[in-house]
């Protein structure tokens, strides 16, 4: 193997990848910890908000697995995970914007992120991008 051909499955953990395991992992921590909280302390003022939160947390925690197991089934993870993430900061983030008194409260996605400086919008599809980057080609795979 030359030094120019990487291993299959390292891709995911270096350069931008060790960026996005530190960005997914801060939000993993940072949502999480936020939503747990809101649900033990103020639950009742804005449950769904509250609930949403914590399902980003754990989307969050599963695309940081998914990107430091790296492999086949860390990449389904990471991909399955940035895909639900995506489609939850578009319908949590319109849906905020439309329905205000669903959301009394805030969560990670309400308005598309702004309150965190739209990183969860940009997120998933930079995440989305480096997994289809990184994935290993037919003609690498051939030449190993």
């Amino acid at each position: 193997m030359s030094t120019s051909t990487r291993p299959r499955d390292a891709a995911l953990g270096t350069g931008l990848g060790r960026v996005l395991l530190l960005v997914y992992g801060t939000f993993a921590l940072s949502a999480s910890a936020r939503a747990l909280v809101q649900i033990s302390t103020r639950f009742s003022e804005a449950p769904l908000a509250y609930l949403l939160s914590a399902l980003a947390g754990v989307i969050y925690l599963a695309a940081t697995v998914g990107l430091a197991v790296g492999g086949p089934r860390g990449r389904l993870i990471a991909l399955v995970s940035c895909s639900i993430e995506l489609l939850g900061v578009l319908v949590v983030g319109t849906l905020s914007i439309a329905d205000k008194v669903a959301f009394p409260d805030d969560t990670v996605w309400s308005r598309y992120g702004s309150g965190y400086g739209y990183v969860p919008l940009i997120l998933p599809f930079i995440g989305l991008w480096w997994i289809r980057y990184q994935r290993p080609s037919r003609n690498r795979d051939q030449q190993a």
